[in-house]
Parts: structure tokens; C-alpha cells; sequence
């Protein structure tokens, strides 16, 4: 059996988690932000695909699931599971966030990795102005257009719906 990575062991330093995106076998500290391993295993890194951020796949009162595509711009080969918990929308007024006027299934996120979450998803936050839905389709099937930091637009129909978009370019 061939591996082209190198031997690591429970507790080693893999990367700091700005850089890599931790798969099966290794979780990201959330003091230091640091990925380590968490199996004695092989170090290997691997390319994701161009532009796929997190995917919504469905939401609930408290909380949106979502499959994570990759981290920065590092792919995932495997499917992962994240969770956006209603605390971790925005930074403000918590108390008042609606998840079904936050996210749709299907839409496109850009998403922080908080911690390991719990043995199904890693937690996800988006309470950040350059995080939350970076891509959603209207029911026309258009990509629509961001109008506000709460709302975006089919370009054909003009309906708006809400979301917590993501701002673009800083």
C-alpha cells in the first residue's frame, strides 16, 4: 500500500487552518487555529476545484446543514458536513435571526470553520461582512443578483428574496 504523504501521529502540527482545511483524521484548534492530526496516518494535501465554497443542502429553524465544498482554495475530495447554527449567522442581534430569510437549498456560502462541532457536522459561521451567500438562484433559475446585505434579486423577474449576503471585494 502506498501513501504519498508523510507519517504523522495524534497531536502533530499539520498547517495553521488559514492554509488547509482538516479531513478525516485531523481537527483545527480553535485557541491557535492550527490544524493537527488527530490519527496516525499519512500527511496528504489536496487541490480543490475552482470557486466551490459551501453549499446549503437544507434549512431548519436553528440551523442551515451544508456540504463543504473547500477551504480557501484548498478542495475536499471528501463530502464533510457543516452546520451554520442560528448563534453563528451575524454578529449582531442574534436573538433575531430568521434561518429560512438567511439561506436557501442550493445556495452558495463562504463560510468560517469555528471548531469541530459535534461527530455529524463542523460548526460554520457567516457573522462576519464578507461571509454568508456568495451564489443563490432564483425560482426562474436565474443566479441572482445581491442588492443589500440582506436581500438579493432575480435579474429576470425582479422578485427579491432575503439572505445574509456575503460582501464582496472588502
Amino acid at each position: 500500500m502506498e501513501e504519498d504523504g508523510e507519517v504523522v501521529t495524534p497531536g502533530e502540527v499539520l498547517g495553521k487552518a488559514s492554509d488547509l482545511k482538516p479531513g478525516t483524521g485531523a481537527y483545527v484548534s480553535p485557541h491557535d487555529q492550527t490544524v493537527y492530526a488527530s490519527l496516525t496516518g499519512f500527511r496528504r494535501i489536496l487541490s480543490p476545484p475552482p470557486d466551490s465554497p459551501d453549499q446549503v443542502t437544507k434549512v431548519m429553524a436553528r440551523m442551515a446543514s451544508a456540504d463543504i465544498m473547500c477551504c480557501g482554495t484548498k478542495s475536499v475530495r471528501e463530502k464533510f458536513s457543516g452546520v451554520i447554527r442560528q448563534q453563528d449567522v451575524r454578529a449582531t442581534e442574534i436573538d433575531k435571526v430568521d434561518m429560512h430569510l438567511s439561506f436557501r437549498a442550493g445556495d452558495i456560502v463562504r463560510a468560517l470553520v469555528l471548531s469541530l462541532g459535534d461527530a455529524r457536522a463542523y460548526y460554520l459561521s457567516t457573522a462576519k461582512n464578507e461571509l454568508g451567500v456568495v451564489s443563490a438562484e432564483s425560482g426562474a433559475g436565474a443566479t441572482m443578483v445581491p442588492i443589500s446585505w440582506t436581500e438579493m434579486q432575480c435579474p429576470f423577474t425582479g422578485q427579491v428574496e432575503q439572505r445574509k449576503v456575503a460582501r464582496v471585494g472588502g
